[in-house]
């Protein structure tokens, strides 16, 4: 039975938002706030949390069970593009709250997990208008966290947008923003677009927790070496100081883990997103020190025989891949319609499949992010608030009259940007 201390009953008690009260009322679970998460990692100080990409229940398990074992706060997400109304993954924005709240339960995971709703993306009226419906909804299904991805539109209308959808996010929720579509090298996110995204979203008294930047990286398989731009990242960083911003890096699967340390010791990144690494390795491909899957000299991935599933069907998901076309950035896609095929497996082999996406994670989580021993704080945090609304970090400093509709037309025209090749880029 699972012994829980008197400040974790407290935070219990206190530290869950209404929407997740409602929802799992004798729960055991401390589901929270993102806030809650990004103050842990400042409080503790170059320290990184894990915003694992949930694509399958056994990376929902094996990430829940690492941060158990390295007691860090942690982070579950799913992509609108991955668990929206189109998913391709059997977890979904309306689902993945109930799957980690039973899980917790279920493993007696006792650290504080928020649960975040990535790259909500906006790229058009007809998304705006979607959302009013759409985001209630989340919310309503247990969303402690969510980003607002405006970021294939033009920066003004970015910046617009992000205005517009901001009452329907709860006061007390994890808010992230985005300049820039992750693009690799093309269309790098600069200065001037993240301080006109922010200063405009201040002047608004709306202060995001995490900014997500172009700097550098893919999502996906990472095929070269260049990954993340740490400089540019701490240069942008350091001109949102007085706004009290953390980073939330994108694209974290394929870079080395020296890099990854760097992104921890030199920028106020406080949030990691990890999804196709994790994937890869629970379905027991041979990947590198980093989690980017290596490919034979024929282009295939390596199966590692006896590890993650079962070899009969991995030829099954092969095969699967083949008949409908997929290139190997696309195997993600094989998620919803092998799910209940993996969860058939034996007992032996589901546990293997969860150990493996275990042992990575907490890898990371100890030896690359330094997010260990970060679940106290966290559960400090919601008692030092009080409550489950911990506020922002950041003030209103900027002029609203200098921020309106109109000056904001005339400001963003004025920036100098390049946004990269168009095209179909994945969030």
């Amino acid at each position: 039975m699972t012994e829980f201390s008197a400040d974790y009953l407290k935070a219990l008690e206190i530290g869950r938002p209404p929407n997740v009260v409602k929802l799992f009322p004798y729960s055991k679970a401390l589901l929270v706030s993102g806030k809650v998460i990004d103050r842990a990692m400042l409080a503790k100080g170059k320290a990184i949390s894990i915003a694992a990409n949930g694509r399958n229940s056994f990376v929902i398990r094996g990430s829940l069970r690492a941060a158990q074992r390295a007691n860090a706060a942690l982070i579950i997400e799913i992509a609108k593009s991955e668990g929206g109304a189109n998913a391709y993954c059997p977890t979904s924005l309306w689902n993945m709250a109930r799957q980690v709240d039973a899980a917790c339960n279920e493993m007696g995971i006792t650290v504080p997990v928020a649960i975040h709703a990535d790259h909500y993306g906006i790229k058009g009226e007809a998304d705006i208008e979607r959302a009013q419906d759409e985001i209630p909804s989340m919310f309503d299904a247990g969303i402690t966290s969510i980003a607002i991805d405006a970021s294939h539109l033009p920066d003004t209308d970015n910046l617009l947008a992000s205005i517009r959808l901001n009452p329907l996010i709860p006061a007390w929720a994890g808010y992230e923003t985005e300049v820039g579509e992750i693009k690799g090298k093309a269309g790098l996110s600069t200065p001037e677009e993240a301080l006109f995204l922010i200063q405009g979203l201040n002047a608004h008294d709306i202060h995001p927790d995490w900014i997500a930047l172009n700097n550098g990286t893919t999502h996906g398989l990472e095929a070269s070496a260049a990954g993340i731009q740490v400089g540019l990242t701490k240069e942008i960083h350091d001109a949102l100081a007085p706004y009290k911003i953390s980073g939330a890096q994108h694209g974290t699967s394929g870079n080395s883990s020296e890099r990854l340390r760097e992104i921890a010791a030199r920028t106020k990144t406080t949030k990691a997103n990890v999804a196709t690494a994790l994937q890869m390795i629970s379905w027991g491909l041979e990947v590198n020190d980093y989690g980017n899957a290596i490919l034979d000299e024929n282009g295939q991935f390596i199966k590692i025989k006896n590890e993650g599933v079962q070899e009969d069907v991995w030829a099954e998901m092969v095969a699967y891949a083949d008949s409908k076309g997929l290139k190997k950035g696309d195997y993600k896609k094989l998620n919803l319609p092998f799910e209940n095929r993996l969860l058939g497996q034996p007992a032996e082999v589901r546990e293997r499949m969860i150990k493996r996406v275990e042992d990575f994670v907490h890898h990371l989580l100890v030896d690359v992010f330094n997010a260990q021993d970060t679940a106290p704080l966290a559960i400090e945090t919601i008692l030092n608030a009080g409550s489950y609304d911990i506020g922002p970090k950041g003030t209103r400093i900027e002029d609203p009259a200098e921020w309106t509709e109109q000056k904001i037309r005339e400001k963003g025209a004025a920036i100098d940007s390049d946004k990269g090749p168009e095209g179909d880029w994945d969030d």
